[in-house]
């Protein structure tokens, strides 16, 4: 036997037998002293978590048994990181409840550290079970035994570890609570093996109440009242709505405002599909120019961050009102004039009650009407691109491809580069739908994962995903759980046999001739899909395109279109980073 092969038998053999002592203890409780996975259990279901998602681990087991008990569903990845993003979907499309992922200990932890770090800068509630080796052991070096929770720290809300069996549900009901409170975030829970295992008295211990931890409240009157006479003095208002809008699920509200006053609206981040995209005050593609002519700018959930140039692209005399969750986030990078916080669309109900009661009326039509007709003239200065027979296809054609066969109940997941920037600017967001990308921290390989829970909580919707080549690569295998779970998920591959969006500056920089580690090959993606078990189709030709994506939806099956794309290394027109 090599040395190789005896380390791996010795770790084996210490998983055996903690695994062993373990099982020793859970069958030894009677069945009214259960173990706690199964108190876990309970209060997931007291918070109202219908699916958690992992990948099969010893040391977490007992809560996959207690999840049986309590009739939720446990969706089983190939990955942890996709475990998590799934965790980060799910809390996305269920406003107010978290998404749950069960990682095992040690690599499994930290194999989800990703996807809990994009859940934090996107400020997703989601709750993270992580296992640990005994706690009678702890320090003694037992199979995966590392810090956790220093680990996860620096990325969630709350981090922490729970010692006694008994306070298992306690522990449930914070991190739940610090999630969906103020601004959401992750959680991570840790529970030793032998805690997690441990007896405990199901009828003696009670369980924690849950609630609707979300911010309600609205700001003061009097603040209310300044910014309302701010937005009453403006020439050329302009809102710009963003991801603290949905967490407030204020999206009938801004509606509400935006028909009060029709002044344009631009969307980023998860306030994507809060107003229709046939909205009159919906526009998309003439941002920047609205913004450096704004005299006021109503940010409604949108940070001043790197999307913003950190305030930068606003107008130094222009005057902010920001409406946000938590104090703390306005005025970051640059000063606002009038801070509102509270929950958004309590806010905006309340500032289109306020205008609407005022002598003063605010009717900015005539500057969206200025906006629109410039829309207009961008949209058809790109339809040749959009209507390109070009081969390799163009990309805008693609884009314009899958936008014709989105319908108005699809969820649209964005997953990529170059190609997703592009499809956001030409896919109408489903009006009884949603569109779901990665946010602020750009993580690539959400896609699937994304997917599937999307597919998993609303069966009756068809769900696409619009992929680029290289993040196909990250968490493509997740096809594997589509089949195995019957989720009939649709993908597309934008393939341009490069890291697009890395490529075209690198040679815009240093030249053609100094091209590295951005190019990749033209993949049959397709292929691998078929080999999981799903549906594949390969694409050259423009006219292909639609003709594929129909069979796609119509297999039935987990699919994927590999469509070949023209590959630009046009030079840089500016960063993204600064």
């Amino acid at each position: 036997m090599s040395e190789q092969q005896r380390a791996q038998a010795r770790v084996s053999e210490q998983q055996e037998n903690e695994m062993s002592e373990t099982a020793r203890r859970t069958r030894s409780v009677t069945e009214s002293q259960a173990h706690g996975g199964k108190l876990a259990a309970k209060a997931l279901k007291a918070a109202g978590v219908d699916c958690v998602f992992t990948l099969s681990g010893g040391h977490v087991m007992g809560i996959y048994d207690g999840c049986l008990d309590e009739g939720i569903d446990i969706v089983d990845v190939r990955h942890e990181q996709a475990a998590v993003h799934a965790a980060d979907a799910w809390a996305r499309l269920h406003p107010g409840k978290v998404g749950v992922a069960v990682l095992t200990a040690g690599p499994g932890v930290t194999d989800g550290v990703t996807g809990v770090a994009n859940a934090w800068r996107a400020n997703s509630p989601i709750l993270v079970f992580g296992g640990q080796g005994p706690f009678r052991h702890a320090g003694r070096g037992s199979l995966q035994e590392m810090d956790h929770v220093s680990l996860m720290r620096p990325v969630t809300k709350w981090s922490g570890a729970c010692a006694d069996t008994r306070r298992i549900a306690e522990y449930v009901e914070l991190a739940v609570r610090t999630a969906l409170s103020g601004v959401p975030g992750p959680s991570f829970l840790e529970i030793p093996m032998d805690v997690l295992h441990g007896p405990v008295d199901l009828d003696a211990v009670m369980l924690p109440r849950f609630r609707d931890y979300r911010v309600a409240s609205a700001a003061p009157p009097e603040v209310l009242g300044a910014a309302a006479e701010l937005i009453v003095g403006a020439a050329t208002p302009v809102v710009m709505a963003g991801t603290s809008l949905k967490w407030s699920e204020g999206g009938r509200a801004l509606a509400s405002f935006l028909d009060a006053t029709a002044i344009p609206c631009y969307v980023n981040g998860m306030a994507r599909g809060e107003i229709p995209w046939d909205h009159p005050s919906f526009l998309s593609l003439t941002r920047s120019e609205a913004l450096a002519g704004a005299d006021v700018v109503i940010l409604a959930g949108t940070p001043l961050d790197f999307r913003m140039k950190f305030g930068r692209a606003i107008p130094a005399g222009a005057r902010i009102v920001q409406l946000d969750l938590d104090e703390t986030l306005i005025g970051q990078n640059r000063a606002a004039d009038v801070g509102l916080v509270g929950n958004l669309g309590a806010n905006l109900d309340a500032l289109t009650e306020l205008l609407k009661a005022s002598d003063a009326t605010v009717d900015a039509s005539a500057h969206l009407s200025v906006l629109a007709a410039r829309e207009a003239e961008l949209d058809a200065a790109r339809a040749v691109e959009l209507n390109s027979d070009e081969v390799p296809i163009d990309p805008l054609r693609l884009c314009r491809e899958i936008a014709d066969a989105v319908t108005d109940d699809m969820i649209v997941i964005g997953d990529g580069g170059d190609i997703v920037a592009q499809a956001s600017k030409v896919i109408r967001v489903p009006r009884r739908g949603t569109w779901m990308d990665p946010g602020p921290l750009g993580t690539l390989g959400v896609g699937m994962p994304f997917a599937l829970a999307a597919q998993k909580a609303h069966p009756d919707k068809r769900v696409l995903i619009v992929y680029g080549d290289g993040s196909f690569g990250l968490n493509g295998f997740e096809y594997d759980t589509a089949v195995r779970f019957g989720l009939p998920i649709v993908g597309v591959v934008g393939n341009d046999a490069a890291w697009g969006q890395m490529l075209r500056p690198q040679a815009g920089l240093y030249g053609q001739d100094r091209v590295v580690a951005t190019e990749l090959s033209y993949t049959r993606y397709d292929k691998v899909v078929e080999a999981l078990g799903g549906y594949g189709e390969h694409v050259t030709e423009p006219d292909q395109i639609a003709p594929a994506l129909q069979r796609a939806f119509g297999s039935g099956l987990p699919a994927l279109v590999n469509v070949e794309i023209r590959q630009d290394r046009g030079a840089m027109k500016g960063s993204t980073y600064v």
